[in-house]
């Protein structure tokens, strides 16, 4: 049986506030040093053999007898049946999460833009795709089809040529909800590894993986570590922590709703962190009732029980626009506002990944269905990053064509420059540019 929660309470009037909140955001990094030596040895074999270290890796780690690279491909004809195998419930919610993350995402597409300036002189911007992503999905019995969803709906949306996704299969367990995704969201390419050798095999291709442009996608310790390796030789999406919520309430709504919301990050890991931050006392006291009331119902009671005895927090407050104040302090990953009028707060906050607005919109349903991305920024970084987009996939190259009276006029710009900065070859290439007789000369 699960022993209750004893979660940590809060109070922003007491002297030692800020201390306490600093002590319980506290998140180690990612990696540690026998990590970073693990990880490094597997990229180095990787680049040095290929497929053959790819094998290797993959039947020691998952527990797999093959012999061949091509094992370990799943074809897109294998992709449709597990779409077929699937109950017409599974399906048909896949295809309507689908068709919402679609949707939302077109609206995001970037345009290319030129202006041009008096003298002729064309400035502008060119948008393109990536030519080719990686994306990581967690297999065995971690499996989140909607993770496949949420990663490759972007980059197919941004116009990404080749989306090659790499999906783990410890112990021969393939899951089909995951396939079925793929085959939705129009994968092209899919291989049964994980772990940094995938990530590794991603960044430099091998004789059968291709090398990629970025690598997205969410993993464990190794696969972190893996992605912030290989940084520069591909782009990341980032490194994500363990995954937060924070709910402001103004205890009007149903307390038991409010547990359930704090259950459904806290039961992705002990290390998740969930928070409830209102002015009403009383209102923290039923939460916390209907947290012990709730939990013995839980599937996954027992790491609930940790996330929130260890990470998890209830803050009492003055009034709303305090809980507003740190809420941009901790620049959560989900933030939940359930109060009245939620959109008169909306312009006061500057730092949240998602922020999901009023009493009837529960993070859960930002996970799966509502529509923007579930990839969003965690551990404070909201303050300078934002969720996955088609604007990730997308990269942009600056367009200049200067007409003979613009080189002219800039050239002279250019020379001062340089020549201030002891650059000759600069200084003179642009002023052979210079049209000395429309200068009066």
């Amino acid at each position: 049986m699960v022993s209750g929660v004893s979660i940590t309470r809060l109070n922003s009037s007491a002297e030692s506030f800020n201390q306490q909140l600093d002590e319980l955001l506290k998140w180690e990094a990612v990696s540690n040093l026998n990590v970073n030596q693990t990880v490094a040895e597997i990229i180095a074999q990787i680049r040095l053999h290929g497929d053959e270290a790819l094998i290797k890796y993959t039947n020691q780690f998952d527990r797999l007898s093959v012999n061949s690279i091509n094992e370990l491909a799943i074809s897109p004809e294998a992709l449709q049946a597990a779409l077929e195998q699937i109950s017409p419930e599974q399906k048909q919610a896949l295809i309507e999460a689908a068709n919402r993350i679609r949707q939302y995402h077109e609206e995001q597409k970037s345009c290319s833009w030129q202006y041009a300036e008096l003298d002729g002189t064309i400035l502008g911007q060119q948008v393109t795709p990536l030519d080719r992503v990686g994306v990581y999905v967690p297999g065995g019995k971690a499996a989140y089809p909607s993770s496949v969803l949420m990663n490759v709906i972007p980059a197919k949306v941004a116009g990404v040529k080749e989306v090659i996704m790499v999906v783990p299969t410890p112990d021969d367990q393939v899951n089909s909800l995951v396939l079925a995704a793929a085959a939705i969201a129009g994968v092209d390419k899919v291989f049964r590894v994980g772990g940094a050798q995938a990530v590794a095999a991603l960044a430099y291709g091998t004789a059968t993986i291709p090398k990629v442009d970025k690598v997205v996608g969410p993993g464990n310790i190794y696969v972190a570590t893996a992605k912030r390796m290989v940084f520069g030789q591909v782009g990341i999406d980032m490194i994500a922590g363990p995954s937060e919520i924070l709910v402001v309430c103004d205890g009007q709504t149903n307390p038991d709703w409010i547990a359930m919301d704090l259950f459904s990050q806290a039961e992705h890991d002990e290390d998740a962190q969930a928070i409830l931050i209102s002015p009403d006392s009383s209102y923290l006291e039923a939460v916390e009732r209907s947290i012990n009331k709730l939990l013995p119902e839980m599937e996954r009671a027992e790491i609930i029980r940790q996330s929130l005895s260890c990470r998890g927090a209830l803050i009492q407050v003055t009034d709303i626009d305090e809980a507003i104040e740190i809420t941009n302090r901790i620049a959560p990953e989900h933030l939940e506002l359930s109060i009245e009028n939620p959109e008169q707060y909306l312009p006061v906050i500057r730092h949240a990944g998602a922020i999901f607005m009023g009493r009837h919109t529960p993070e859960a349903l930002g996970d799966y269905c509502a529509g923007p991305n579930h990839v969003l920024p965690t551990s404070g970084t909201a303050r300078f990053s934002s969720p996955l987009g088609v604007y990730d996939f997308e990269k942009r190259s600056s367009i200049i064509h200067f007409s003979a009276k613009g080189a002219t006029k800039a050239g002279q710009v250019a020379s001062v420059l340089a020549r201030g900065e002891g650059l000759t070859a600069h200084a003179r290439s642009a002023e052979f540019r210079i049209d000395k007789q429309s200068m009066g000369e």
